[in-house]
C-alpha cells in the first residue's frame, strides 16, 4: 500500500495517457484481469491520483478528520455500504405540493386538538418537529398509539392522485452499483414514503425504508437519527454511507458524522 505523500506521486504522460482518462471501475477490472501487469502499490498510488483529480474537478470540500480531509494523510475512501435517499422533494419535486397538503393536516390536527392556528410551526421551529414538540409540552399522550394515530392522520394525503410514474429516475437509480444496498431514509412515516415509492414506479428499487419510527423520532438534524439508519443498513463507519437530501441541516449534520 502506497502511504507516502499525493506530491511524490509522479505520473509519466506518455506511458499512462490512457490509464489516465481510464475511471476507478475501468482500472479495478485491469487489475482483476491482468493482475501481474500491475504492482499492488502503483494500483493504489494510481486510485488514489484519479480520486484526486476527481476531487479537484468537482471541487469537493475537504472534511478534516476523515480519509480524504486532510492531503498530508489523504485517502482512498471506501466503497460505499449503503446509500440513504430522502423521500419528500429529493427523489421527486412537484413544487412542494405534498410538503403543503402535509403541513396544512398538520396544523389541522393541532387546531382540531385545542392548539391556536399556526402553534404547529411553532412547536417545528421549537423542538425540530410538530409530533416531538406535541409530546414535549404535554399536547398528547406519549404513546404508540396516540403517535401511531397522528402519523396516519397528518399523512392522509392523495399521493396516487398528485405524483406520476418517473421512468428517468427509475433509470438513474438503476444505473447505481446494484451491489450496494440502497434505503429510503424519511423523516415522515413509513407508509407516507411507501405510497410515495409507488406512486413514482420505484418502490422495487430499495433495501428498505428508514422513518422516523425506525429513528425515535429523532430529526436528521441529530446523530441519533443518522447512528439508528446505519444500524439499519448494518453499517458501521460514516465514511462508506451516501447521503441525498435536499435539506442543507441535513446534509451539515451528515457532514459532521462523516
Amino acid at each position: 500500500i502506497y502511504r507516502g505523500s499525493i506530491d511524490n506521486i509522479v505520473i509519466q504522460e506518455s506511458e499512462v495517457e490512457k490509464v489516465i482518462r481510464m475511471s476507478l471501475k475501468d482500472v479495478e477490472t485491469m487489475v482483476q484481469e491482468d493482475p501481474n501487469a500491475w504492482m499492488p502499490d502503483a494500483c493504489h498510488a494510481l486510485q488514489l491520483y484519479l480520486q484526486y483529480k476527481h476531487d479537484q474537478k468537482v471541487k469537493r470540500r475537504l472534511l478534516k478528520g476523515y480519509s480524504s480531509g486532510n492531503l498530508n494523510a489523504y485517502g482512498l475512501r471506501p466503497k460505499p455500504e449503503a446509500i440513504f435517499f430522502d423521500c419528500d422533494d429529493c427523489l421527486y419535486f412537484d413544487g412542494w405540493k405534498v410538503a403543503n397538503q402535509l403541513t396544512a393536516k398538520i396544523d389541522e390536527w393541532c387546531v382540531q386538538r385545542g392548539l391556536p392556528e399556526g402553534e404547529a410551526y411553532q412547536l417545528y421551529k421549537r423542538h425540530g418537529t410538530a409530533l416531538r414538540g406535541l409530546l414535549a409540552e404535554g399536547h398528547m399522550d406519549h404513546c404508540n398509539e396516540a403517535i401511531d394515530e397522528y402519523l396516519r392522520d397528518v399523512h392522509d394525503v392523495p399521493v396516487a392522485e398528485m405524483l406520476t410514474r418517473d421512468d428517468e429516475l427509475r433509470d438513474i437509480i438503476q444505473q447505481l452499483d446494484p451491489s450496494i444496498p440502497k434505503y429510503v431514509f424519511t423523516a415522515s412515516v413509513h407508509h407516507h414514503a411507501e405510497r410515495c415509492l409507488t406512486a413514482l414506479g420505484i418502490e422495487d428499487l430499495f433495501d428498505g425504508i428508514i422513518d422516523v419510527k425506525a429513528c425515535d423520532l429523532e430529526t436528521k438534524h441529530s446523530q441519533q437519527a443518522f447512528e439508528a439508519a446505519m444500524k439499519v443498513a448494518g453499517v458501521q463507519n460514516p465514511e462508506s454511507c451516501i447521503f441525498l437530501d435536499d435539506s442543507i441541516k441535513n446534509i451539515e449534520a451528515a457532514r459532521t458524522m462523516g
